[in-house]
């Protein structure tokens, strides 16, 4: 676990429900945008996230927002996805002006999409297997 906790020092890390269909799309978009291999993903259900969300005095097993882990920082819910955006390929760094609407209005908006989202997207009795090419972007 110290290796992979070194190999995280200069990346973004992206925590993820691992059984959500929405999350491992977000997931499987993320990557192909991401040619510099900027993030790295683990799923909040494994022992690298609960002992992440530990340190940053998150609740560990809370499946009901993505978060973002940058350069010491914890993001979660639409702080955290704009914030993704922003580090990808071209034209995805644009939506960063949403940053401007109001976290109130943005994070309504996302609580909606993330309680309705095993509905309407699905889910898995189990986290996702990685494909090969993919795996070692996971922690």
């Amino acid at each position: 676990m110290n290796e992979e906790l070194n190999l995280m020092k200069d990346k973004s890390i992206v925590l993820i429900d691992g059984v959500c269909h929405l999350c491992q799309g977000v997931v499987r978009f993320i990557i192909p945008r991401d040619p510099d291999a900027k993030f790295l993903f683990a799923p909040l259900q494994n022992e690298i996230a609960a002992k992440l969300m530990k340190e940053s005095g998150l609740q560990p097993g809370q499946l009901n927002t993505v978060i973002l882990l940058e350069n010491g920082v914890y993001y979660t819910e639409s702080a955290a996805v704009l914030r993704i955006a922003r580090k990808l390929r071209f034209p995805w760094p644009a939506a960063y002006v949403f940053i401007l609407v109001p976290r109130p209005l943005r994070n309504a908006l996302y609580r909606y999409v993330a309680k309705n989202r095993y509905r309407w997207f699905g889910r898995d009795e189990q986290c996702m297997l990685p494909t090969p090419e993919i795996k070692r972007r996971f922690l």
